[in-house]
């Protein structure tokens, strides 16, 4: 009996290191899509919070301090911590045997890149953590998501130091996985280029946008460290600081978009067709319109800045290039509905969620060109339209796509078969709630209510409860979600065993189409 106990700790113990110190991809990309989940969780307690506050038009559950806290870590542990994160631990597990590579190009530079995230992260929340400890000088950060200066640089509190040390090292970490993933596609395959992906070539385009956007971003959370602690004046109200930052901050934003909305909308192209029983249509022109949004991605930031009083030729021409992008996302969509067209659909899990995904890319996408244009964005930019616009591409698309590939991918994941009833009843919590609050976020928009407040008119009480019911259903969905992970990763049927019992049944499907549930 001892002996028997020893043995099963010598073997749960050298589980535990090999998790912790592999370097094979497969290993490396579960401990991130671990932290996404951990992150993500944290996230969206943040965005509870928030909702919560925002049941009442006056001041109700949190001081104002309180809530711009809250608002700045929910925004930036989404962004940098969970979707960022996710997408990049699924390119790392699938992106290897796409290429018919056996391993990552660098293995040990793509465990780095996610070894970095953990202190990053604890960097980033430290702030937290220190007004609930009741740390003096560690308070959280209440600057907003977007840093804006001259905010920024003048708060006190060395939570705000310690969040843009954390944020930059989040930015070292994404280069080394692009990195790493660039140079698997570019030198590791063994298939033809005509044989790539659709997935793979939304990585490979990601991972360029990366070696360009980041670098912007960490000089200037150097710039800004350095104001802070040293005096510099690189942002100053003085010099034009306030909108220098902007710059800086948007031409690393926006093509961040892409950086998260690129590997989703290649999950779509992978996932879809599997589902729908036919191959993509008009492959190459998803893979053409997957170039061309990387290459016009950062040639838009500007139009977050439609307000600043830039110069009406530069808005001009920024608002061309912001409607331009449109075209290539549009090929995309028509070539997902003319491969969903006659197609023998299965209607899985995983496709419940590419289907959500699509149409919320659709309302996302047509939302956005509105605001593109100088006339209607002066009207919406400080209101919930443009709230409303980024949660239904960032959420509704981006993270869709990701609950999409973690259901098909589950099996190759984990060994084991989730429960499809209750994933669901995960898609139907999530689709529903994310429809009423987004929506209701849209509607708040038409009527001027300003975003990043607390406070509202009364009038508008209504739709705001109804967002934040919305929210409270979404809430339930991932609760459902984290128990069908839990329950089927220690209990759910093992896989391999399933393929081959129905292998020998004489089941006609392939994988793909029978992983995620009956017809």
């Amino acid at each position: 009996m001892a002996r028997s106990v020893a043995k099963t700790g010598r073997a749960a113990a050298e589980t535990g290191r090999r998790w912790l110190t592999s370097v094979d991809h497969a290993d490396v990309g579960r401990r991130y899509l671990a932290l996404a989940l951990v992150a993500g969780l944290w996230g969206a307690a943040d965005a509870m919070a928030l909702r919560t506050e925002l049941l009442t038009p006056g001041r109700g559950v949190w001081s104002a301090a309180t809530y711009d806290a809250f608002f700045t870590t929910h925004g930036l542990t989404m962004l940098f911590f969970a979707a960022t994160p996710a997408a990049f631990g699924i390119a790392t597990v699938v992106v290897p045997p796409l290429v018919g590579a056996d391993d990552v190009a660098f293995p040990r530079l793509s465990a780095t890149a996610f070894w970095l995230l953990p202190p990053a992260l604890l960097l980033a929340r430290a702030g937290a953590a220190g007004a609930l400890l009741g740390i003096p000088g560690l308070e959280p950060p209440a600057v907003g998501w977007t840093l804006y200066v001259p905010l920024s640089r003048s708060a006190a509190g060395t939570g705000l130091d310690l969040l843009l040390v954390g944020l930059h090292l989040a930015g070292v970490s994404t280069v080394l996985a692009a990195i790493t993933l660039l140079v698997t596609v570019l030198e590791s395959r063994t298939v033809g280029w005509h044989e790539v992906d659709a997935f793979t070539w939304s990585v490979l385009t990601a991972s360029g946008l990366v070696l360009f956007a980041f670098p912007v971003l960490g000089s200037a959370l150097v710039m800004l460290l350095l104001d802070r602690n040293l005096g510099t004046a690189f942002f100053a109200v003085s010099t034009g600081g306030p909108v220098r930052w902007q710059h800086l901050f948007w031409f690393f934003g926006h093509p961040e978009v892409y950086v998260l909305g690129l590997p989703a909308l290649g999950l779509i192209s992978h996932l879809l067709p599997r589902y729908a029983g036919r191959p993509l249509v008009g492959f190459e022109g998803v893979v053409y319109s997957t170039l061309a949004i990387g290459v016009l991605s950062f040639g838009v930031w500007a139009h977050h800045m439609f307000t600043t009083g830039i110069d009406p030729r530069l808005a001009a021409t920024f608002m061309a290039v912001s409607l331009a992008i449109a075209a290539p996302s549009a090929i995309k969509v028509f070539d997902w509905l003319a491969t969903l067209w006659g197609g023998d659909l299965v209607l899985a899990p995983p496709m419940l969620f590419t289907l959500a995904a699509v149409a919320n890319f659709v309302l996302g996408g047509v939302t956005g060109v509105f605001l593109a244009a100088v006339p209607v964005d002066r009207l919406f930019h400080g209101t919930y339209y443009v709230v409303g616009h980024f949660h239904l591409v960032l959420v509704g698309t981006v993270v869709f796509a990701l609950f999409a590939a973690s259901y098909h991918w589950f099996p190759i994941l984990t060994g084991r078969l989730y429960d499809r009833r209750l994933a669901r009843a995960h898609f139907w919590l999530t689709a529903g709630g994310a429809a009423v609050a987004f929506l209701a976020m849209l509607a708040l928009g038409t009527f001027a209510l300003a975003r990043r407040t607390a406070t509202y008119p009364p009038a508008l009480a209504p739709l705001q409860a109804v967002a934040t019911l919305g929210a409270y259903v979404m809430g339930v969905g991932q609760v459902v979600w984290v128990c069908n992970v839990a329950k089927s990763v220690r209990r759910g049927a093992d896989a391999t065993a399933e393929i081959r019992r129905r292998a020998s049944e004489g089941a006609g499907r392939v994988w793909e189409r029978w992983a995620g549930g009956d017809r």
